[in-house]
């Protein structure tokens, strides 16, 4: 078994999990009570990457991030080597891909705290960043840990965008899911099982996780 692609795929997954969590907790806390009318073209694209095939997403990615983009150039002259293909490319293109998976259930669990108590502490004095972390956080928190656990178990399993955007590099974006393709094409059907099982054991812990949150505190993925 690879066990350095299982390394750089556990890093990245939990890596953009905690930038889906630092950075699209607020965002679908926003999502959840705001009056925005085109609140509705923002809901889109976050769910976009659900429903765009993988390699769409990832050639995106790579020409947004590639050596003639302007953030390609930008990137390159400050750290000396280009953005795609590396480790921190892929970052970027998982942090987009699994970013529904983490924004819908936080957004849902949001939309399921009592309104009144979100505008009775405005009411009270309460600055809108403590009523956030104080009362809507909290109620929310089913809510929450299911979104961290998809977008884990999510990005643990990339295969389309991480293969468009960080290439085939061993030790740097070669992920588990790339490594069963190659033992697959190697004809090392053992190795290719014992690999998959890993996948497989994460997806459904992860799918039992939610399903039991999802029970106790009553919201949808």
């Amino acid at each position: 078994m690879d066990f350095e692609a299982i390394w750089v795929s556990v890093e990245l997954a939990a890596i953009t999990t905690l930038v889906l969590f630092v950075l699209g907790l607020p965002f679908a806390y926003w999502l959840s009570v705001t009056r925005w009318r085109l609140k509705f073209l923002l809901e889109s694209l976050v769910v976009l990457p659900m429903i765009l095939p993988p390699t769409v997403l990832g050639f995106y990615v790579l020409v947004a991030i590639g050596p003639m983009s302007p953030l390609g150039r930008v990137y390159e002259h400050m750290t000396g080597h280009g953005l795609a293909f590396s480790f921190q490319g892929l970052l970027l293109a998982s942090i987009f891909y699994s970013m529904p998976f983490a924004v819908r259930p936080f957004a849902a669990a949001f939309a399921n705290v009592d309104r009144r108590l979100i505008e009775a502490s405005w009411c009270l004095g309460v600055s809108r960043i403590r009523t956030f972390l104080q009362i809507a956080c909290p109620l929310s928190w089913a809510g929450i840990v299911t979104g961290l656990v998809l977008s884990f178990a999510h990005t643990l399993g990339e295969f389309g965008v991480v293969l468009m955007v960080g290439g085939n590099i061993p030790g740097v974006t070669r992920t588990i899911s790339i490594a069963i393709y190659d033992e697959v094409q190697a004809v090392n059907y053992r190795g290719a099982a014992m690999a998959s099982l890993v996948l497989l054991a994460s997806s459904f812990i992860a799918l039992s996780v939610t399903h039991l949150l999802n029970r106790k505190g009553g919201y949808g993925a």
